[in-house]
């Protein structure tokens, strides 16, 4: 079983570097969404860019290309942790995908389509917590909260009469899927798709802090969103353009 599994998480990789946002920024709104607002190519930037009503083929997409995967594991008997790897690997073909030379997205809606196949009630969660953080103007720090209350929620909803056969593998796999996510989003907001950090110094620091927890680089939320290509791409244009 190990061939199939390697192909089905090398296919999850590639099926997530397939990125809606570049493609329906490009048809619909004839921009390249890496030079605006935070340069992410997720379904935000097409939601702030390009129209409301994009956003949603573009997150469905986004949520179904780890969803699929981590199903299709299940269902040819793989087992869950490898269907969990489907998942993760979409959402690090979403964050870093080959066909966009790395750069990418930050894997949100991957990790929805990973708790859907695995654990739907942490679908419900992350709803809760990024509406939440929509309410408020930033939903970046409470991804963390949901991410680290998961394993609490596992244990909630597993028994004989709490959702059990939903929750695939018990609490503990729903804490390792959760902290795999984590070092994912934390890895990437660090990255930032190779945008340069300021010189050494107390600036360089603060820009750091920021990516790790605000993920952006300025204090404004609504600045980092909004920026247009002349400001977004001082000195940072994305590779290969």
């Amino acid at each position: 079983m190990l061939v199939p599994s390697l192909l089905l998480i090398v296919g999850a990789y590639l099926l997530g570097s397939v990125s809606p946002t570049y493609l329906i920024g490009r048809w619909l709104g004839g921009k390249d969404l890496r030079h605006y607002g935070s340069g992410s190519l997720g379904g935000s930037m097409v939601f702030e860019h390009v129209g409301r009503w994009a956003a949603v083929p573009v997150a469905l997409f986004d949520i179904f290309k780890a969803t699929i995967p981590a199903l299709l594991a299940l269902w040819l008997d793989l087992g869950v942790y490898v269907a969990a790897a489907t998942g993760l690997a979409a959402a690090i073909g979403h964050n870093w995908p080959i066909f966009m030379r790395f750069y990418g997205g930050r894997g949100m809606a991957t990790f929805a389509g990973t708790w859907l196949a695995l654990f739907p009630p942490g679908v419900a969660s992350m709803t809760v917590f990024m509406g939440i953080g929509w309410q408020l103007g930033d939903s970046a720090p409470l991804l963390y909260v949901c991410l680290l209350t998961m394993p609490l929620l596992a244990r909630l909803f597993h028994g004989p009469k709490m959702l059990g056969p939903l929750l695939l593998g018990g609490p503990e796999l729903v804490g390792q899927i959760a902290g795999a996510m984590i070092l994912i989003t934390l890895a990437k907001r660090l990255e930032a798709n190779r945008r340069p950090l300021p010189p050494s110094g107390s600036e360089r620091l603060k820009v750091i802090l920021r990516r790790a927890f605000l993920d952006r680089d300025i204090a404004s939320h609504q600045e980092w969103i909004r920026q247009q290509p002349g400001a977004r791409d001082a000195g940072n244009a994305p590779p290969g353009v």
